[in-house]
């Protein structure tokens, strides 16, 4: 019998959600993150984590979705489902509260890069304890955030709040063992 695995959870449900968005766009507007005033004004919290449902194209989905792969399996290898779940929801809310605390008022973010990046926090904080070369996750780490900065429309601040996110929830792991 095959274990069940959260990280392929973790991306059934977000393209799961993306598919009901091409069915039915309107549910969009109602997932994606705005700035922290708005969520202040309507109390629409939950908008910190569904903006993870949300995703501006298929591209983007499937980069989010490979990185999550890549970055989750080893992660919940190493640590089992509920920490590396810990890590990636932790991630997602740090990364959120900051992309919506420096956002304009006229703007949203969409994707789960915050979480993604809190990933690439935690691999890189315990990567050479679970046998990851982290050499290549910095390098990794410093082409997003340099295309985010050269192409823009890329939201920088939910990449580094979720990087740090990340870095924060594997440490509080790490001092828990």
């Amino acid at each position: 019998m095959l274990k069940r695995s959260a990280t392929y959870s973790l991306i059934a449900i977000i393209c799961g959600a993306y598919l009901l968005q091409m069915v039915v766009p309107t549910i969009e507007m109602r997932l994606v993150l705005p700035n922290i005033d708005y969520l202040l004004a309507t109390n629409e919290w939950y908008r910190l984590f569904s903006v993870s449902l949300v995703h501006a194209g298929l591209l983007h989905l499937g980069f989010n979705m490979y990185a999550l792969m890549v970055l989750g399996n080893p992660i919940e290898e190493a640590f089992g489902k509920n920490k590396m779940l810990f890590i990636f929801f932790f991630s997602l809310l740090i990364g959120s509260l900051t992309s919506s605390y420096f956002a304009s008022p006229t703007s949203y973010s969409v994707g789960a890069s915050g979480a993604v990046f809190g990933l690439f926090g935690a691999i890189a904080l315990v990567g050479k304890r679970i046998g990851t070369d982290t050499r290549s996750i910095y390098v990794i780490i410093g082409i997003n955030f340099a295309i985010g900065f050269v192409l823009g429309g890329v939201d920088w601040k939910a990449h580094l709040g979720g990087l740090v996110g990340g870095v924060i929830a594997a440490q509080l792991i790490l001092n828990k063992r």
